[in-house]
C-alpha cells in the first residue's frame, strides 16, 4: 500500500519511525502485550475504543486495557496498514490506519471486520508517543 503523506517531503526517518510505531502497536495487540501497548502512550493520552469508550490518561487506558486485551485475540488477530501520515508540526503527527481483523488461520473475518483508527503522535525526547487515538469500526457492507 502506498502511504499518502502531507505536506510532501517530510523526513524519511520520521516516516519510517512512525510506520514502525504503528507496527509495534499492531504487534502489542496481536500478542496481547499490555505493557508494550501502554508504553506507546504519553502520560496524558486520550484513547477512544472502537466501542466508543473514552479513556483519559495512561492510568485509565491501563485499567481498561488490562481487562480487555488479555484473551482478546485468542481466536484471531489484527492487521494494520498505515494509509496516511499528516505532519501537523515537526513534533505532532496524525497517522490514519486501515485495520482488519483476522481469524485464527490469519484470513480476513467473514463478514469482514474493519476499523479506521487515527492516532495523533507527539514526539517527546526523540520518541513518538500516542497523544490521542480514535478507533472507529467500519460498518459491514449493507448496513446503514
Amino acid at each position: 500500500m502506498t502511504i499518502s503523506i502531507a505536506p510532501p517531503h517530510p523526513s524519511e526517518d520520521d516516516v519510517d519511525e512512525l510506520v514502525a510505531r504503528v507496527a509495534e502497536l499492531e504487534r502489542t495487540q496481536r500478542t496481547e502485550d499490555v505493557e508494550g501497548f501502554l508504553a506507546l502512550f504519553d502520560a496524558d493520552a486520550v484513547w477512544v475504543s472502537a466501542a466508543g469508550v473514552r479513556l483519559i490518561g495512561r492510568r485509565q487506558i491501563e485499567e481498561f486495557t488490562s481487562r480487555v486485551l488479555p484473551g482478546a485475540f485468542a481466536d484471531g488477530s489484527v492487521r494494520y496498514d498505515v494509509e496516511h501520515i499528516r505532519f501537523i508540526t515537526g513534533d505532532v503527527v496524525l497517522t490514519g490506519v486501515n485495520q482488519e481483523y483476522l481469524d485464527a488461520a490469519g484470513r480476513p473475518m467473514s463478514p469482514p471486520v474493519k476499523g479506521r483508527p487515527s492516532y495523533i503522535w507527539r514526539r517527546q525526547d526523540g520518541e513518538w508517543y500516542i497523544a490521542s487515538g480514535q478507533n472507529t469500526l467500519v460498518p459491514t457492507e449493507g448496513t446503514d
